[in-house]
């Protein structure tokens, strides 16, 4: 007799997919508001575009966006091409809406640790929907994949190593109350990650 109590595994429809890269880059774009406002790092390479951010001005978007361009090539190779595609959307989304967001939301008062905790909640959630849905924002991750199959180099080491440069580098910028509370904000993020999307935890 077949357990009532297991579901039935279905795949996403491309609907859903596409709903799922919408929601979620929004979620994330809009914790990249809060971060930018407070004056937060984050680690990956969307720290790497905030860094590229403070020191040129140049905007977080298109920072983000051309960052990533290098890592499509690897994650073709390591991921194949749909979730390519889809991390690519979701680079670009989060690209046009973190600009976007400025010119609909102005924070007249806002403090800046209790932004980048809340924004770290925010990304967190957002990070969850898009690898529900076979997606992420690229970069570091999947360089970190592709080396761990290429060598004896660790993802989680390299992408340790990557974020402890981007702290460094990030106290000619912030404070370091600031970069502190960034660092618990990071624990947060990934703790979300952690305890919301396990392999084998869901159905779909």
């Amino acid at each position: 007799m077949d357990n009532v109590l297991t579901p039935n595994k279905l795949a996403h429809t491309w609907l859903e997919d596409a709903l799922a890269l919408l929601f979620g880059t929004l979620m994330i774009s809009f914790g990249v508001i809060l971060f930018r406002q407070a004056g937060a790092l984050t680690g990956g390479t969307a720290g790497i575009a905030f860094l590229i951010h403070y020191a040129t001005h140049l905007p977080f978007g298109a920072a983000f966006f051309l960052i990533n361009l290098p890592f499509y090539w690897l994650s073709v190779r390591r991921m194949g091409m749909q979730f390519t595609l889809k991390t690519f959307c979701a680079v670009g989304l989060v690209s046009l809406f973190s600009d976007l967001h400025g010119r609909f939301i102005h924070f007249d008062q806002l403090n800046p640790y209790y932004a980048t905790l809340f924004g770290n909640i925010v990304v967190g959630i957002g990070f969850v929907v898009l690898f529900r849905h076979k997606a992420s924002l690229g970069g570091v991750n999947i360089l970190a994949l592709y080396l761990q199959d290429k060598s004896d180099i660790r993802a989680g080491k390299f992408q340790m190593v990557v974020d402890a440069c981007i702290v460094t580098a990030s106290l000619f910028f912030v404070s370091l109350p600031m970069l502190a509370t960034s660092i618990v904000g990071a624990v947060i993020l990934n703790s979300i990650i952690a305890m919301n999307h396990r392999p084998g935890r869901y159905a779909v």
